[in-house]
């Protein structure tokens, strides 16, 4: 039977030293009222405290929500997550070596729950080799203070595999909707379900206790048992939140078209500005192909998205990390919530279809490339950001594209007359000698055989044996001027094309998506 107690409560049953698993995408399922009440106690009461917390999707704010209410001196001990950029205070403790602090791929993460949940000896996958995470790099540490071996490489069958090891959890801290009087768990007004049972069920495996936030509360026997995602044969205790600690996500308390209680029309957009940005989501979207299903990361590739409403391109299917299938991601702070959704699953199953190959195109952000192709997400001038599902997603999609512009920093374009023009160039470098991270490795996939498309608004690489190819540039663009000039490296040339002229036209007709 679960008890019903308060936030204060639940926490005072957390021993000093014990490792924590905490759900949440983004603001999504996050137990904030429980997180708050527990950054408390330790400023109040010094407990608890030495903490080790372990999570799989990055889980905050970027200021002072989510994990960042770990960002204390002497709470934390120890860190194992997968992304951290929306948790600024946690990633400022590693980078200052205060606290052992490792990342690892956002989707394993999720599966390795369910690996513990069984009492399997860890997760065996091929994801992470040849990156940061390979323990022959850096083996997923943030720091000096953080030993080594928590992950291994191993051979099976003349194979070689990462061995991601387990360990103990001794708490659960996760979020669900509504609770029955014996602790059976509602999900039914969030996002979706996450890791949360996951969690719950490896927690329990190792004898530790399970906390829910949830915002109601249902009499015995009232809950239909098919929409029951967490058992109450599971939970320990159940905390009632109120509603400003239990947002749907940072910018909804509730948004029915999230969830799928509402089916909405989407409308008509506003059509992007013809610049760089849309520059660049054209020419993604020429890759696409019929019916595909395609993951878009933050940022820049969500133009792909707009550019497909905006110019009749319904043939995509869009995914998120967090579980959706169909619909249309949301961005920014909702990241993670898709609108009128076909399907939710839970966040490890989503990444045994990405890691099964199920992604037939990702478009991701370009950060930081080298000539060997390596791509960097991750870590920049010592702050850390994460790899979150990046590495799941490029390892085992049929075909990649990188987006983003040429250079940062300042970075000012136009079109004039169907050619594109620089009129203040970008003061970073995008293209280096060697990235300061291997997030995605260029040697693994071209040794897979994975097709790797650069796209800038300028410039198109794709990624050969031997290194990094220009095959395109933009109407208006000198090579050496405007390409070769802002590259630590000079890539393969042999027959470089003009990109497609009708990408830079004001009004323009989406060719149907291609095979390619």
């Amino acid at each position: 039977m679960a008890n019903f107690v308060t936030a204060e409560e639940a926490v005072s049953k957390i021993a000093d030293g014990a490792v924590i698993a905490t759900s949440g995408f983004v603001g999504a399922i996050v137990a904030e009222h429980v997180l708050k009440a527990l950054q408390k106690s330790f400023l109040e009461k010094g407990t608890p405290r030495d903490l080790t917390v372990v999570f799989a999707a990055g889980q905050g704010d970027g200021k002072e929500g989510g994990l960042n209410h770990f960002g204390e001196e002497g709470l934390l001990r120890c860190i194992i997550g997968g992304h951290y950029n929306l948790s600024p205070r946690v990633g400022k403790l590693a980078m200052e070596n205060k606290i052992e602090a490792y990342n690892f791929p956002q989707g394993t993460m999720s599966q390795w729950f369910r690996d513990i949940a069984g009492r399997r000896p860890g997760t065996i996958t091929k994801v992470g080799l040849d990156t940061f995470v390979d323990p022959r790099i850096e083996g997923g540490r943030l720091n000096e203070k953080s030993p080594a071996g928590r992950v291994e490489v191993i051979n099976l069958n003349g194979e070689e595999w990462l061995w991601y090891k387990p360990c103990k959890l001794d708490v659960a801290i996760i979020r669900g909707t509504t609770a029955d009087e014996d602790g059976n768990i509602l999900m039914n007004e969030e996002i979706g379900t996450g890791e949360a049972l996951a969690i719950a069920q490896a927690v329990r495996a190792c004898g530790g206790i399970v906390i829910v936030q949830v915002k109601k509360i249902a009499k015995r026997e009232t809950l239909d048992p098919k929409d029951v995602k967490i058992p109450g044969v599971l939970v320990d205790y159940v905390v009632k939140s109120p509603a400003e600690d239990h947002l749907m996500t940072w910018d909804y308390e509730f948004n029915p078209a999230f969830n799928g209680d509402l089916r909405v029309p989407l409308g008509s957009l506003e059509p992007l500005a013809l610049n760089n940005r849309k520059i660049i989501a054209r020419r993604c979207a020429m890759e696409l192909t019929p019916d595909a299903v395609v993951n878009l990361g933050i940022g820049m590739p969500e133009g792909v998205a707009a550019i497909a409403a905006e110019e009749g391109i319904d043939s995509m299917v869009l995914t998120t990390e967090a579980g959706t299938i169909g619909g249309v991601p949301a961005g920014g702070t909702s990241f993670g919530a898709s609108t009128n959704a076909q399907a939710i699953l839970d966040q490890p199953y989503q990444f045994d279809f990405y890691d099964g190959g199920g992604i037939d195109l990702a478009i991701l952000g370009l950060a930081e490339a080298d000539q060997q192709g390596n791509i960097n997400v991750s870590k920049f001038n010592g702050r850390v950001a994460g790899c979150g599902g990046f590495i799941n997603i490029t390892q085992n999609a049929k075909k990649l594209i990188y987006c983003g512009t040429f250079t940062a920093g300042g970075l000012k374009e136009e079109v004039r007359d169907g050619k594109l023009v620089i009129t203040s160039e970008g003061s970073s470098k995008k293209f280096t000698q060697h990235v300061e991270q291997i997030t995605f490795s260029g040697l693994y996939a071209t040794q897979v055989g994975q097709p790797v498309l650069y796209v800038t608004e300028r410039a198109v690489f794709r990624l050969t044996a031997e290194g990094l190819e220009l095959i395109e540039v933009a109407p208006g663009i000198d090579i050496e001027k405007d390409v070769l000039a802002y590259m630590d490296f000079k890539p393969i040339i042999k027959d470089v094309k003009i990109m497609d002229e009708r990408i830079f036209c004001l009004l323009y007709t989406s060719p149907s998506p291609r095979d390619s």
